[in-house]
């Protein structure tokens, strides 16, 4: 590695489960339209943070889809779709809703427990630091978006901030990290590629993944 790649790992446009406040994890359900509509407009967003050398994606068809919109209208490929920047694997929660939860796990959201099967910090973290050095060095010295989830951009968050307070990250909202020969860290604030990346129904729910 010769020199600062800049990535911005940015979450996904609106899915059909965001639509309905269900778990996602790895289970691989469509963009909205409304999805769709936020990343043409989060390429338009991108203009005011790049140029953008390259653009890559976990291989999840709502971060895959919402690069590929991207990248077309700012003229690029997508350059790789990598297993390791899909979400966090939700084990048996994923497909549930918040009242499904409660109903067959009583209690676990509010001592936040997560069930079998449910991956850990550690998981996330450990696959997505392999692949942001892994980026580094095939794009060394370039700026990459790079289109995962929020599972995944909170885990690095923690892990570099040592917080384990949780903010919501709105769809097309990410973080700038830099990767060099001494690894990754998130750089300034958040960055939100559209202005109503929120759930479109409320309250916001801190335990929706």
């Amino acid at each position: 590695m010769s020199g600062v790649t800049r990535i911005l790992l940015v979450r996904h446009g609106e899915s059909t489960w965001n639509a309905v406040r269900r778990w996602q994890g790895q289970a691989d359900p469509p963009l909205t339209e409304r999805g769709e509509g936020q990343a043409a407009r989060a390429a338009i967003a991108a203009e005011d943070h790049g140029p953008f050398d390259v653009v890559v994606s976990s291989t999840l068809q709502r971060a895959a889809r919402t690069a590929e919109i991207i990248a077309a209208a700012i003229g690029l490929p997508v350059a790789e779709r990598l297993a390791a920047l899909s979400e966090r694997d939700a084990g048996v929660w994923e497909g549930l809703t918040r009242i499904e939860i409660e109903e067959q796990y009583p209690g676990f959201l509010a001592a936040d427990r997560r069930p079998p099967g449910y991956e850990a910090d550690e998981s996330v973290v450990g696959r997505a630091d392999i692949a942001l050095r892994d980026l580094g060095d095939r794009y060394s010295g370039q700026t990459v978006l790079a289109v995962s989830h929020g599972g995944v951009i909170h885990a690095l968050e923690r892990a570099h901030d040592g917080d384990g307070s949780w903010q919501r990250l709105d769809n097309l909202t990410g973080r700038w990290f830099e990767v060099d020969d001494d690894g990754w860290r998130p750089v300034g604030q958040r960055v939100a590629l559209v202005p109503d990346g929120g759930p479109n129904i409320p309250p916001p729910d801190k335990n929706y993944a």
